[in-house]
Parts: C-alpha cells; sequence; structure tokens
C-alpha cells in the first residue's frame, strides 16, 4: 500500500488519494481514532485547507479510508480470483497463497477488527466478511460439496484466515518461515479444507 509519509513535497499539491492514503496509514499505526484532520494535516505538511477541498468532514475520510481498504484487500482479490478459468482447488490454493501473504503485511486489517463496535468500521467489517465468505463457499460448491458443507468449510477457512493474521501481527515467530515449510504447511491447509469425510 502506497502510504504518504511526513516528507511528503509541501510544493505539490494534495490529492484526495494521498489523503486517504495517509489516513490509511494513521489507522495501521494508531487505528481509527487516529483518523483525524490536524494530525494528518501534520503528516502530510499541509494545512487544513487542503482537507476541505477534498473532503466535508472526518467522517468523510474515514469513509474513504475504509472504501480503499476494502477495494484492496477484498473487491480486486475477488476480481482476480473470478477472471481465472483455473480448477476450483486450484483456485482455493492461488486464495490462499494471495490472502496470506497479505494479512501479513496489513496492519489496518488488525486496526478494525480491533474497533468492530464503532458503526462505520462495523458495516465495512460485516460486507468484507461476507464478500469473501460468499467466495470461498462459491469455490466449495464448484468443487462438488453440498451447499450447507460448502459454507461451514469456507468458515473454517476464514477463521484459519483470521487466525493466521493475529498471530502474523502478534507471534509472528510462530509462522513458518522457511519457503518450504512454508509452502507445505499451506499445502496441509487446503488439504485439511477440501479433504473428503472417510465414512
Amino acid at each position: 500500500m502506497a502510504m504518504v509519509g511526513s516528507d511528503a513535497s509541501p510544493q505539490r499539491r494534495l490529492t484526495k488519494d494521498d489523503w486517504t492514503d495517509a489516513a490509511l496509514a494513521a489507522i495501521a499505526e494508531r487505528g481509527v481514532a487516529a483518523v483525524a484532520i490536524e494530525p494528518i494535516a501534520a503528516r502530510l505538511r499541509t494545512t487544513k485547507g487542503s482537507f476541505y477541498w477534498h473532503f466535508a468532514n472526518r467522517e468523510a475520510l474515514l469513509d474513504a479510508a475504509l472504501a480503499r481498504w476494502e477495494e484492496r484487500t477484498t473487491t480486486d482479490v475477488i476480481g482476480e480470483i473470478a477472471d481465472l478459468s483455473d480448477d476450483p482447488v486450484t483456485l482455493l490454493r492461488r486464495l490462499i497463497a494471495r490472502v496470506i501473504g497479505m494479512t501479513e503485511r496489513d496492519a489496518v486489517g488488525p486496526a478494525l477488527l480491533a474497533t468492530a463496535g464503532e458503526p462505520r468500521v462495523s458495516s465495512v467489517l460485516a460486507r468484507v466478511t461476507a464478500a469473501r465468505i460468499d467466495l470461498i463457499v462459491s469455490l466449495f460448491q464448484r468443487m462438488g460439496f453440498p451447499p450447507d458443507d460448502a459454507r461451514r468449510r469456507a468458515l473454517l477457512a476464514y477463521s484459519a484466515y483470521l487466525g493466521h493474521g493475529e498471530l502474523a501481527h502478534s507471534t509472528p515467530g510462530v509462522l513458518p518461515a522457511d519457503p518450504d515449510e512454508r509452502h507445505a504447511y499451506l499445502e496441509d491447509v487446503v488439504l485439511i479444507l477440501t479433504g473428503r469425510p472417510h465414512r
């Protein structure tokens, strides 16, 4: 994610994207409460006048930041997977590899989960979660699993994703760092999620 830091050039006219990226950087560092006009203006080395050129108020900036996060972490990823014509197991494997890498780098997601009670955040998290789970359900259904089974497996997959993200940000040392071990770990995840029950 491109972030605008304190070394942003004061000569260049700031764009709405600059403010939005700065808000995301603030969320990643200090949570949703850090989305405040004056501190972000200071971060961008500009005045509040620049802010009001692009946004009506702090809530509009927060909405833009949340929409950008949703687009980058969910809408774009779903679009990538939907555009591929691989078999569903390969697509699941690609999806897992893609989102595991993203969640390890995404400091915004954990910050949003920590403030899930905030109405603006909760509505975005609900929409994002539903879209992500629906995608996974569709992959399992394409593998031939009945709808109820597909949903249970999708919930398990999404729970594992959230757990991996928590470990990556809180205790990264417990996750496999060696590329071969990491590959084996992710393959085990796929095998567990797609395995057929023994009758």
